[in-house]
């Protein structure tokens, strides 16, 4: 008997260890074709810029990095706004003209992947598109515009002049005669996304198929007060510290305070250029900023408590009455999951880890999106949030 109950021991024991193996052996295949994928681009920085006040934090040039198109994506254009939280403070803004979220000075090659793969079989639709990656360094979300320069700092406060200088600089590269165009924005540079989407399409009068895309940056204004204290006060700081009063849309800053206008509900309606919104109801940021710092934690673990539930449902409801109506996707298309991560665009455009709804993935629906093969509008129907982790798909055994 007690040799039966050893020898089924080992053999448990075998197997345990053979599906480690094959776990291990899985996720270093998928690691390896996934980085095969990716490139390093350098930077372009844009000198010119500096004549025109258009400039990073400490007053160096901005920057972005440009991979040219190939094939038949020669005329096709993605220019991808890039993220990095908000500077609020002087003191913070300081720090980060010291690293290359506010100076192009330390600003090194950008590793391209995700939507930025050329590999065909991996990014079907965009793989070989003309891709620009503007480097994010003036800390107010591409909206500053402060004339005063105080010489006991020497902080600029020059996102929108960034924006636009970078922009005159592409379009003299080609953008200028794009057959197709693509803006997106990516967490903090969500919002600017936005804001510029329709001035983005009035760049480009000639070309036939312009559209804009927010990747996880449509951070909500709640009604609890003490929960949307986070968010608000940020956006009240960045706009008294940048000046970007005058850059948000005058269509909303006549009816409420400038900060407010910061929240995409409040001036989304607004723009007239097709918009695509992909993004988490439990975005790793917005819960951490909205309900409270470290709630995700017990996504992971597996542990969330009845009353952490309650709130990750009333907020995924206040999520989802932010959101631009459904009622015409062609217009306003969205990929809405409940998986607990930040930004889809880049790390997890892949069909090895792509977000899926409904069994539709993220690539798929929003590239049909983008080119008029199928409208899509998309929400995940659970109600509580789950583990990144999920999208990580196992190796194919049936090789």
């Amino acid at each position: 008997m007690m040799m039966a109950k050893t020898f089924q021991f080992v053999c448990v024991l075998i197997c345990f260890l053979a599906i480690i193996i094959n776990i291990e052996a899985c996720v270093k295949e998928n690691a390896t074709s996934y980085i095969d994928q990716g490139y390093y681009v350098e930077k372009t920085v844009v000198h010119n810029a500096v004549s025109k006040g258009a400039v990073c934090l400490d007053g160096s040039p901005p920057a972005y990095h440009f991979e040219p198109g190939f094939g038949d994506g020669v005329g096709k254009w993605l220019v991808h706004l890039s993220g990095g939280a908000w500077c609020t403070t002087v003191e913070e803004c300081l720090n980060r003209s010291k690293s290359d979220f506010g100076s192009s000075n330390y600003m090194k090659p950008w590793w391209f992947q995700g939507i930025y793969s050329k590999t065909r079989s991996v990014n079907p639709d965009f793989y070989n598109w003309n891709k620009v990656f503007v480097r994010y360094c003036d800390g107010g979300a591409f909206t500053g515009n402060a004339e005063y320069v105080d010489p006991a700092t020497n902080l600029h406060f020059r996102g929108a002049r960034i924006f636009k200088a970078v922009m005159e600089d592409v379009l003299a590269k080609g953008l200028k005669n794009a057959q197709s165009a693509l803006l997106i924005g990516s967490s903090a540079a969500g919002y600017p996304a936005m804001l510029y989407c329709d001035r983005f399409h009035k760049l480009l009068p000639n070309t036939p198929r312009v559209k804009c895309m927010v990747d996880a940056g449509y951070f909500i204004h709640v009604k609890d007060p003490h929960q949307a204290r986070n968010f608000t006060e940020m956006y009240k700081a960045i706009v008294n510290l940048h000046g970007s009063a005058k850059t948000l849309p005058k269509s909303c800053t006549k009816k409420m305070k400038p900060e407010m206008c910061f929240f995409p509900e409040n001036m989304q309606h607004k723009i007239k250029t097709p918009l695509y919104i992909a993004m988490s109801a439990f975005d790793k940021f917005q819960i951490n900023t909205t309900i409270y710092d470290g709630i995700n934690t017990c996504i992971e673990g597996g542990n969330c408590t009845a009353t952490e539930n309650k709130l990750f449902r009333e907020f995924r409801l206040e999520f989802l009455n932010a959101l631009p109506k459904g009622n015409n996707p062609k217009l306003r298309g969205a990929f809405i999951d409940a998986r607990n991560h930040h930004t889809q665009v880049q790390g997890w455009w892949s069909p090895k880890n792509v977000t899926t709804v409904k069994n539709l993935n993220l690539m798929k629906a929003f590239a049909d999106w983008y080119y008029d093969r199928n409208y899509t509008y998309v929400i995940d129907e659970r109600d509580l949030p789950i583990s990144a982790m999920n999208d990580i798909k196992p190796c194919d055994t049936k090789k």
